[in-house]
């Protein structure tokens, strides 16, 4: 059953930022959990202001905040709607009526529904009033939510409000590729132009006059800057005293000479049109006269947007900026101003560092990221059991594309741009097709699908050798690397039999010259497979040739999987004790697939010997990978080792890799095909959940911009490159959520091995 959340907030069409922060998060929230989450808003009124604005869906209920009988009335409204679940205020000092918003109290007083309030400014010297207030709210609120970790100090500190109430959830940032910026600065006018660029609602506190002093030395040495002003003067300022400040710095702006170069964009401008100024901006600059001012989203969607920012010390750009992406100036300091831009505007270089670093700083921030958080912190207030998970994201193709030339899958990324200097490899490529194979059954066949295959089969047959083996390692310019012959490929040339064994399964449904082709490279394999000794090319081997069956029933593929799992069964036997019930002293890498590929030999040999160590084993893997609520994969720093106590290793946050999850995605699916035991369909989905932001961090680990995935999941960070292993693992994993859908209404029954019937291979 659906939870219903009220905001009480200024919303569009009022022009505040506030509004605009309610409006991305309230999109955020039904973009990401439309299924679980119905959204009203109480939009606040203006003081002063003798009619409301036409608001639309989904405003609910108005409440002019400087009426304390509105508020009253507000608040016995809410109690008298059973379908509110939660509530969630919006708090700055000027929005509610009374000293330091004294109204809010008598609404907050008198609900008899959970709430939680953000603070979007946290004063640091309060005096006794204003700390009575925010204490007060403090005590009656569920949570009180906070943007930057200075505030959540000084709520500590200063208001002495309990730590177990303090959320600090960051606001909420967009994210966007743009492929040609000098294309972009051409439809706008500026093309051949550096520039400077801040943007907001113009007010005296935005201290504007600094950046324009700053730009006659700028201009001096770079003719070619124009500085942009973008935003109408703020409807607060507009009212009291009209165009009074603008009109000022018109005129600073002509005693210096700078008509040329500063300039007047007086509008409320559009999210694409906003963002398309921030992708064009060369550096942000940000003056804010305020050295306490807890947030601005002006300043991290200018940072979201890979801006080199120049800004004044104000609260939140000491927490954030540093010199990896931008410079702290004093209060008013037009001097230190044009001496850190002309430092930037002189090195390109430089400023493309930092506008990387910016981006990754900001990643955790996106807007999805925020609706993560705020559903996990709801989850907790409202006591839900059940997992509260973003809608599934779709299965789109446009990072495999990006990592994809005409050779086949570049192995890594320097954030989400491929890096052709890192060479291929035949792991990538076999998973890779594998993936591709799944689409095509999945989801749909099409051109562009078969000719990424033929691209990643062409390259496994690329490394063949004459004797039938693999090598692994590609060099961009497609020789091989030394690397091929200083390691064990084993696990490699099993991957490769693997994918070979997945095509030929999905033969039904690929196209012919593909289904021949990984014939002819599969069957000189067939004669040196028994030769393998390592668990995990085993294994690999086992799998593709338990799908070669389904395109070729028994002969010698069926016997080599006898082989390769009797040879995986002693090893087992060898190992496992009462406690340790795995194949080797350790849990490292691609765990899964050992137990995976015991489970697909006893569905060809009917050995239930072999059926009891794929249970045991998978089980035993679960028990230290799984939580009721959450998956954790094996630290890949430290490894999982026999005798080791559970509190000192896999509880060790960090070293998180997509590659763990889809394997043993693969693995639980294979084994509710085999039982027909729904437990394994759960797993399954608490295991994609991971990718959702159901993890230590609760981060997205999927890039829901590019549709690729972050190379891992770090104690305090997600690894913002995008490789081949994770983003291909991470579509493999997500396809097979689409059998999950097939199944999740599917009553569960006893069938296959739980009956005691033996199962066919199709």
């Amino acid at each position: 059953m659906n939870k219903t959340l009220l905001f009480v907030t200024t919303f569009p069409p009022r022009e505040c930022g506030i509004a605009t922060f309610a409006q991305d998060l309230v999109n955020a929230l039904q973009k990401s959990f439309a299924e679980k989450l119905d959204i009203s808003i109480c939009a606040l009124l203006e003081g002063g202001k003798s009619q409301a604005p036409a608001y639309k869906a989904p405003v609910k209920y108005t409440v002019d905040p400087f009426n304390i009988d509105s508020c009253i009335t507000f608040a016995h409204q809410v109690n008298a709607d059973e379908q509110i679940d939660l509530v969630c205020f919006e708090h700055e000092f000027g929005l509610y009526g009374g000293d330091y918003g004294h109204n809010m109290l008598a609404m907050l007083s008198l609900l008899d529904k959970p709430f939680v309030v953000r603070f979007h400014t946290v004063l640091p010297y309060p005096d006794p009033k204003c700390l009575k207030v925010v204490s007060i709210i403090g005590a009656l609120a569920s949570k009180i939510i906070v943007m930057t970790q200075t505030s959540a100090d000084i709520l500590l500190s200063t208001y002495h409000l309990p730590a177990h109430k303090i959320v600090h959830i960051p606001h909420g940032v967009h994210a966007r590729i743009t492929e040609n910026v000098a294309e972009l600065k051409q439809k706008y006018s500026l093309q051949g132009k550096r520039v400077l660029t801040t943007f907001g609602l113009l007010s005296e506190n935005k201290g504007l006059e600094t950046a324009i002093r700053a730009m006659k030395p700028i201009a001096e040495q770079f003719p070619d800057t124009v500085y942009l002003i973008l935003g109408k003067t703020h409807p607060v300022v507009l009212a009291r005293e009209g165009e009074q400040y603008r009109q000022r710095l018109q005129q600073l702006i002509a005693e210096l000479g700078l008509q040329q170069h500063v300039k007047f964009v007086n509008s409320y401008l559009s999210l694409d049109n906003l963002l398309d100024y921030l992708a064009l901006t060369d550096i942000y600059l940000f003056t804010s006269k305020d050295p306490h001012q807890a947030v601005s989203g002006t300043f991290l969607y200018a940072m979201s947007a890979g801006c080199p920012i120049v800004s004044t010390a104000f609260s939140q750009a000491r927490e954030m900026l540093d010199e990896c992406c931008g410079y702290l100036i004093d209060m008013g300091s037009h001097e230190q101003l044009s001496e850190k831009a002309i430092r930037l505007l002189k090195d390109q270089q430089l400023r493309q560092r930092m506008s990387r670093n910016a981006i990754e700083k900001t990643r955790n921030a996106i807007w999805e990221n925020v609706a993560v958080a705020h559903m996990s912190m709801f989850k907790e207030i409202m006591a839900e059991k059940d997992l509260m998970l973003p809608s599934l994201p779709p299965a789109y193709l446009d990072h495999i594309d990006r990592m994809t030339d005409e050779f086949g899958m570049i192995q890594f990324c320097k954030h989400d741009q491929p890096d052709p200097a890192s060479g291929y490899t035949l792991d990538d490529n076999a998973r890779a097709l594998i993936a591709m194979s799944m689409y095509i059954s999945t989801v749909k066949g099409s051109s562009f699908v078969n000719s990424l295959c033929h691209k990643y089969l062409d390259f496994i047959e690329y490394c063949q050798q004459p004797d039938g083996r693999f090598l692994n390692y590609v060099n961009i310019r497609g020789y091989f690397d030394s690397a091929n012959y200083e390691v064990n490929l084993e696990d490699a040339n099993g991957r490769a039999i693997w994918a070979l064994g997945y095509l030929l399964s999905r033969h039904n449904e690929m196209p012919s010259l593909l289904v021949q082709q990984a014939n002819r490279i599969l069957q000189p394999c067939l004669t040196w497979l028994e030769t393998l000794t390592a668990p995990r090319a085993m294994a690999f081997a086992i799998k593709g040739l338990y799908y070669y069956l389904q395109y070729k029933p028994g002969g010698i593929a069926e016997d080599i999987i006898n082989t390769l799992a009797g040879r995986l069964y002693n090893i087992y036997q060898q190992e496992a004790d009462a406690q340790w019930k795995w194949y080797e002293p350790y849990l490292t890498y691609g765990n899964a697939v050992l137990p995976e590929a015991m489970m697909m030999a006893y569905q060809v040999s009917g050995n239930t010997s072999w059926l009891h160590t794929a249970k045991e084993s998978l089980e035993f893997l679960c028990s230290k990978t799984f939580t009721d609520n959450y998956m954790k994969v094996i630290n890949n720093r430290t490894w999982y080792h026999k005798n080791t106590q559970d509190n000192n290793t896999n509880t060790l946050d960090g070293g998180e890799q997509s590659i763990e999850i889809a394997y043993t995605m693969l693995t639980l699916h294979t084994f509710f095909r085999a039982t027909g035991n729904h437990t394994y369909l759960e797993k399954m989905r608490l295991a994609f959940s991971w990718y959702l932001g159901n993890n230590h961090l609760k981060q997205l680990i999927y890039n829901p911009l590019t549709y690729g995935c972050y190379d891992g999941l770090e104690k305090n960070n997600v690894n913002q490159n995008q490789g081949a292993e994770s983003s291909v693992c991470y579509l493999i994993a997500r396809l097979l959520m689409e059998q999950w859908n097939k199944h999740k209404y599917v009553t569960t029954q006893k069938t296959g091995i739980e009956s005691g019937v033996r199962l066919s291979l199709n």
